[in-house]
């Protein structure tokens, strides 16, 4: 691993890192890791009180999980596999949003403007992971369709031959 330069307290990752955010990514893996460190980097700056002490450790795992999921999911087994890993993703991307609207600021713009942009990356996640999911499911029906001609297709062919 590479140690990143320090300059005026932020090292080249972390200026890396905010100009990928500030594009959008369009390939998910990265997408999914950059969601997992701005929610890990704004649990850190979440006050320390009785609620947030329950929430930040729902929050940085809902918010990591669905990048971990979504590279298990690359490797799956096979197609039910898949399935059910997009299935966490979405799922933890939907969670990840839950605990972002319970965690509490410190109030300040900086932190509420963060939250609604991690808020709404969480939603967007989860239409991505959606669109996935009924994308497969499409895949699948026209798979059925197209073996169902050709087994009728071949049904017919042999009655003729009979």
């Amino acid at each position: 691993m590479e140690f990143s330069k320090i300059e005026n307290g932020r090292s080249s990752l972390d200026q890396s890192t905010e100009k990928a955010e500030k594009t959008k990514t369009y390939d998910l893996e990265e997408r999914t890791a950059l969601f997992a460190i701005r929610v890990r980097d704004l649990c850190l700056k979440l006050p320390k009180n009785l609620a947030n002490i329950e929430y930040i450790p729902q929050l940085v795992r809902a918010g990591s999980s669905a990048g971990a999921n979504y590279i298990e999911a690359n490797e799956a087994i096979g197609d039910k596999d898949f399935g059910m890993k997009i299935k966490t993703c979405r799922r933890e991307s939907k969670e990840s949003g839950y605990w972002l609207r319970l965690a509490i600021t410190d109030g300040s713009k900086e932190s509420e403007e963060e939250r609604a942009q991690l808020r709404q990356e969480a939603k967007e996640l989860v239409l991505i992971f959606t669109a996935i999911l009924k994308n497969r499911a499409s895949n699948r029906h026209d798979d059925f369709d197209l073996n169902f001609k050709v087994y009728l297709v071949l049904v017919s062919w042999l009655l003729v031959l009979t």
